[in-house]
């Protein structure tokens, strides 16, 4: 079973390749999400997140989901060297660079509780993957060309039960800042695609990477069990040395 749906802003696909997969099985995916940009929305005057930026709700009031968030978000700021900061320029809490990917991968575990082995979870481009497709093979990602003003694939991943994520301002603009220097924009880089070993770690560390500029790349060559491809703004591309493991050649 597969279906898309229009949420948060961005379209959401869930594909569950087992055949005992239900409406009800596909449903309680999208209604997670619903929670989610409920919940977390910096677009939605009635989310918990824009009544926290209101001082309508004090830290002690939190939901249990937020309070989770705040406390990923300040573990990877330890962990990027400041490089990620739910902060926004206009100085308050936009939690979206951690949000996306953490809902995804408790998307994959609601599946994952109703007994599935194989399916496919994509928010707006980054991606959880778990077993095989309906044809038994492995899932199958592609890069987006960003120079094209039609939607193009310059490469085509192969991911066994892992995440992968990608940062830039092709789409969306000048969203991503680097936290050292907030009014800097990115004139060297266009995105930044990262796979890890599930989509919240790989989001999150592509934010993180993408605010570092062409350093990013570096970043995630260090960091055990992450690969990483970067489009500088003439289309050149580098990518990390394990990279080309998950690129399917024919």
């Amino acid at each position: 079973m597969k279906e898309t749906r229009p949420l948060m802003g961005m379209p959401v696909t869930v594909e569950i390749a087992d055949s005992k997969a239900t409406q009800q099985d596909i449903d309680a995916v999208f209604d997670y999400f619903t929670y989610i940009d409920g919940t977390f929305s910096t677009y939605k005057e009635g989310s918990e997140i824009m009544k926290i930026n209101r001082g309508e709700i004090l830290p002690e009031e939190f939901s249990s989901d937020m309070r989770e968030i705040f406390k990923l978000a300040d573990e990877t700021k330890k962990q990027t060297n400041g490089y990620f900061d739910i902060k926004n320029t206009k100085g308050i809490f936009d939690p979206s660079g951690i949000v996306k990917g953490w809902a995804i991968y408790k998307a994959a575990k609601i599946l994952e509780e109703r007994g599935f082995q194989n399916f496919f979870v994509d928010v707006g481009g980054d991606i959880q993957t778990k077993g095989k497709n309906a044809d038994g093979r492995i899932w199958r990602v592609g890069i987006q060309d960003p120079f094209s003003a039609t939607p193009s694939i310059i490469k085509v991943l192969e991911l066994p039960d892992c995440g992968v994520a990608t940062s830039g301002i092709y789409l969306r603009g000048q969203h991503i800042y680097n936290p050292y220097n907030r009014t800097q924009t990115f004139d060297d880089i266009v995105s930044l695609t990262v796979i890890g070993p599930n989509v919240y770690e790989a989001d999150r560390f592509a934010t993180a990477a993408f605010a570092m500029g062409f350093a990013g790349i570096n970043f995630i060559e260090s960091l055990p069990g992450f690969e990483g491809y970067i489009i500088d703004n003439s289309g050149q591309a580098t990518m990390t040395s394990g990279f080309e493991n998950y690129v399917k050649n024919n």
